[in-house]
């Protein structure tokens, strides 16, 4: 007799074949992966990169839309900055408007490395995309941007 807190193997074959969580995650890790590497020549993960890159504004950001952008929370948000401060590549400072913000820039060799990061994200980006055979990209983009509005706006 099972046990009935057992799951059938078919269970676990359909979860495998049928999850989207389970099929997003795995390819969010292989890009992660590739664009780690490709970055590695100029210091950043794929994320740091992200990070970065969501701080190119005319004016700089406080925490809150930055980890909205990049759906994280802000004490993520917080870890994920402070080796980019302590290496230079960003500033934090309190928002002279509410001394309780804080206020992210880039420094000006944050800039720098963005700027060298660009080109490469680029290439590999558009060989991406390029190899994705029977796939248009901005669909993928847009089924995934409506799937993260969809999330954001049911968890407020």
């Amino acid at each position: 007799m099972s046990n009935p807190r057992d799951v059938p193997f078919e269970t676990t074959h359909l979860v495998r074949d049928t999850c989207l969580c389970l099929h997003v995650q795995r390819a969010a890790r292989t890009l992660s992966r590739l664009f780690d590497d490709a970055l590695r020549p100029v210091g950043l993960t794929s994320g740091q990169f992200s990070l970065l890159n969501a701080l190119n504004r005319p004016v700089p950001p406080s925490i809150a839309p930055v980890a909205q952008l990049l759906a994280m929370d802000r004490t993520t948000l917080t870890a994920a900055l402070k080796p980019l401060e302590r290496d230079g590549l960003v500033a934090i400072a309190k928002d002279p408007d509410d001394r309780r913000n804080r206020l992210l820039r880039l420094t000006d060799k944050g800039r720098e490395v963005l700027a060298s990061a660009i080109p490469i994200w680029r290439d590999l980006h558009d060989a991406i995309e390029a190899g994705m055979s029977g796939l248009d990209p901005d669909n993928l983009r847009g089924a995934l941007n409506g799937l993260s509005r969809s999330k954001a706006g049911a968890s407020q």
